[in-house]
């Protein structure tokens, strides 16, 4: 970033980021909290309807990285666009971006519905934890239309700088959510007992709720686009290419990346009882720390973009430079809390002695790996890729993921017979070795790019 003005932000840089960034963060948070309720109660209803339930949710989870990956295209696009304070073209990429989701909702819907059997022997072939999970399927599948269209409407608010309404969504989610499953899991109040199905319908209706409230939200209140349901039916040839031509090798990593939890999953379920259940715990505090670089990804996304888009492009190095300062910061903090928590954490699980110092080293790791994380997570997804340069992000993602952490992993856990510890460390290097293209790409490469189209209006 040589040959640019360096000034010094004022305080409504800081302001803004932090606006944006504490209710990105709670909102990951309040939904991870949600996984956590669901998988703590049917734990205590049922091993084998948790297990089934478990084998669903690996499809839903590559499910939620293609919203994803449509949501942070749309951003991406919209955030620049936002900067010109031209809506016209915002609407148009919604409109695509909407599209797009009801596609793969459609087609996941469809293959589900028909082959529900054949997609869970693909994570497990036991018949009654199958079975289980069949019955789960035939009524949270009926959910992927309104995560679709929440998703998306979500994105559009945030590529506006909106983005409370997606906390206090969450939070809605979270005690509607929880209330049903407490109720129609156990068959409280003189409801029926039932279990799996019992929860499903608790998620589902959670979902209809949560877009809902959303769209008259958006109806009744949002005024800096004044998106109309009229808008979702129109279609630019031009700015939907300009979108697929950013937003597919984004779908292809997402949908590698979720490919690549399975495979995590799949190589520690290789090795000791104990590894599996450390891994277990270890990870799901380590989800809930993970939040806090997101949010900053998804923030320094909006915040790039969107001063793309006014033209500043002296600030916008100005923005990268301080936000990457930030971003240290955040992770220093992020490990420290990581390595504390988990002593107040373990003591909440019943395990045995092996299983708690396992888990215990696990979370010494990560607590490591945080911090590492935190500054290559955003530099990566929010000021290279939020300029613009997505294509970078995804060949390092191919390269880092399937050419060298795989490959290292499956070597050490099935040739070398490494230790568990030593496997987990394998996994997730590549969040240490990313940190220098992260580096390299942000302050000397040209990631910055214009993505608008002046004659669009």
């Amino acid at each position: 970033m040589a040959g640019y003005k360096r000034v010094k932000l004022d305080k409504s840089f800081y302001k803004g980021f932090f606006a944006i960034y504490v209710a990105l963060v709670l909102q990951n948070v309040v939904t991870l909290s949600v996984n956590l309720a669901d998988n703590m109660m049917l734990g205590a209803y049922s091993e084998i309807s948790l297990s089934g339930v478990a084998a669903v949710n690996q499809i839903q989870f590559v499910y939620q990285q293609l919203m994803m990956a449509l949501g942070d295209g749309l951003v991406i696009f919209c955030s620049q666009y936002w900067g010109k304070k031209m809506t016209g073209p915002m609407k148009r990429i919604a409109a695509t971006a909407m599209q797009a989701a009801l596609l793969v909702c459609v087609i996941l819907f469809t293959l589900v519905s028909l082959f529900p059997y054949q997609a869970l022997r693909l994570f497990t072939t036991d018949e009654p934890i199958i079975a289980e999970g069949v019955r789960y399927l035939r009524t949270i599948r009926f959910t992927y239309l309104f995560f679709a269209v929440t998703q998306i409407l979500l994105a559009t608010l945030r590529s506006v700088e909106i983005v409370k309404i997606a906390f206090l969504l969450s939070v809605q989610t979270f005690f509607i959510n929880c209330g049903i499953n407490y109720v129609l899991i156990y068959g409280r109040f003189g409801a029926p007992e039932l279990g799996v199905t019992g929860a499903a319908i608790g998620t589902l209706v959670a979902r209809i709720v949560e877009c809902i409230v959303l769209i008259c939200y958006i109806a009744r209140k949002e005024k800096n686009l004044r998106i109309r349901p009229r808008d979702y039916l129109s279609f630019d040839k031009i700015l939907c290419m300009d979108y697929i031509r950013i937003t597919a090798p984004m779908l292809v990593v997402q949908g590698l990346w979720g490919l690549n939890t399975a495979m995590q999953t799949v190589i520690l379920g290789h090795m000791t009882a104990a590894a599996i259940a450390a891994n277990s715990v270890a990870s799901t505090l380590f989800l809930l720390v993970k939040s806090i670089p997101v949010g900053a990804a998804s923030t320094a996304s909006i915040l790039i973009g969107k001063k793309i888009g006014e033209g500043d492009l002296d600030m916008v190095k100005n923005y990268a430079r301080v936000l990457q300062k930030m971003f240290v910061v955040i992770g220093i903090i992020s490990g420290i809390l990581l390595f504390f928590l988990r002593i107040p954490v373990l003591r909440l699980y019943d395990l045995s002695d092996t299983t708690r110092e396992m888990a215990n080293t696990f979370l010494i790791i990560l607590s490591v790996v945080c911090m590492f994380m935190s500054y290559q997570m955003p530099t990566n997804n929010g000021i290279i890729r939020g300029g613009g340069n997505a294509m970078f992000v995804v060949k390092m993602d191919i390269i880092s993921i399937w050419l060298i952490v795989i490959p290292l992993s499956f070597v050490m856990a099935f040739v070398v017979k490494a230790s568990p510890v030593v496997v987990v460390c394998c996994l997730n290097a590549d969040q240490v070795f990313k940190c220098v293209p992260a580096f390299l790409e942000a302050n000397y490469g040209k990631w910055i790019r214009k993505l608008t189209r002046d004659e669009q209006s």
